[in-house]
Formats: structure tokens, C-alpha cells, sequence
């Protein structure tokens, strides 16, 4: 379930980057995708531990 976030983002920045950009923004939008996925995937998991008390 932490990883979800990753791949969603991912694929959305990839299309909304190409719908937009071309194949320039395809890979700038499958970058910043990919960046926020890590950092929300991070958050997620460390609301997770928090919860548990670890």
C-alpha cells in the first residue's frame, strides 16, 4: 500500500506530461511524478508508524 502512491503518481505525471508537453514533458512529468510518489509513499508510511506508536 506505501508503494501505490508511487506508481499512481508516475504514470499520471507521464501522461499529463505528454498530453501537454510532448516528449519533453513526458519525461519531466514522469520525474516530478516520480518525486512526488516517493515523498507521499515516505509520508504514508511514516504516518503508519506513527500510528502504531513505533
Amino acid at each position: 500500500m506505501g508503494c501505490l502512491p508511487l506508481i499512481i503518481l508516475f504514470v499520471l505525471g507521464a501522461l499529463i506530461g505528454r498530453v501537454f508537453w510532448g516528449n519533453t514533458g513526458l519525461l519531466w512529468g514522469s520525474g516530478i511524478g516520480l518525486a512526488l510518489g516517493v515523498i507521499s509513499a515516505a509520508w504514508l508510511v511514516w504516518l503508519i508508524r506513527k500510528a502504531k506508536g513505533e
